[in-house]
């Protein structure tokens, strides 16, 4: 993203930032939506029951995507034992993922619109970049997430699909190794291979799959 401001390409810098900030508030927001709704009420104890930025948004985090591409935001705080139902785990995980789905598809879908229905201020070529550019950054921060790897959400969301004894093992195994690998592949990805290139590609591949509007 740095390389933007060397570019003097300020307006995209912005619009990247607000962008990212935004779906990482809907991403913490939708932990702690479906958290509440399965029976802990942690998060909003913890006043993380809100799509205010402020409360999502780790500075140190959001400087890391600025510098290098890749960062995070504060972790929803839940309570396991607080659940009420056996797959609550993992909704609570697949449900940021699923915030970032969501806005990805109203991205896609209110440009569409626009563009049917020749709404001038939602068509500009500022708007057309901004919509897109927020449905890519959705669409890789939910596959991202995905992965099961380290603390992302998707290793707490494979379990569920695995027999019991091989969900044990998985768990142990990636509670050993899981960080240790995620930064290994990132710290790759930041000296020039590719290890995350698929990523970006089904961002991109992805868009024209969730427009319904035509």
């Amino acid at each position: 993203m740095l390389n933007m401001l060397y570019k003097g390409q300020y307006g995209l810098f912005l619009m990247l930032v607000f962008a990212l900030i935004l779906s990482l508030s809907f991403h913490e927001f939708g932990h702690a939506l479906i958290a509440k709704k399965m029976g802990d009420n942690t998060a909003e104890m913890a006043g993380r029951l809100t799509l205010n930025p402020v409360a999502h948004i780790d500075l140190m985090g959001m400087l890391m995507v600025i510098l290098i591409g890749f960062g995070y935001a504060r972790p929803v705080p839940t309570n396991p034992r607080n659940y009420k139902h056996k797959w609550a785990d993992f909704w609570v995980s697949a449900a940021g993922p699923g915030m970032n789905l969501l806005i990805a598809i109203f991205s896609m879908n209110l440009l569409a619109l626009s563009l049917n229905m020749h709404w001038d201020v939602l068509t500009s070529v500022g708007a057309q970049t901004f919509f897109i550019t927020l449905a890519v950054i959705n669409i890789i921060l939910m596959v991202f997430n995905l992965i099961p790897i380290g603390a992302l959400d998707g290793h707490y969301m494979l379990p569920y699909f695995l027999s019991s004894k091989h969900a044990y093992l998985y768990r142990q195994l990636n509670e050993k190794y899981g960080n240790t690998i995620l930064f290994g592949l990132i710290a790759l990805s930041l000296f020039g291979v590719p290890v995350f290139q698929f990523v970006w590609k089904l961002g991109y591949a992805l868009l024209p799959y969730i427009t319904f509007i035509r």
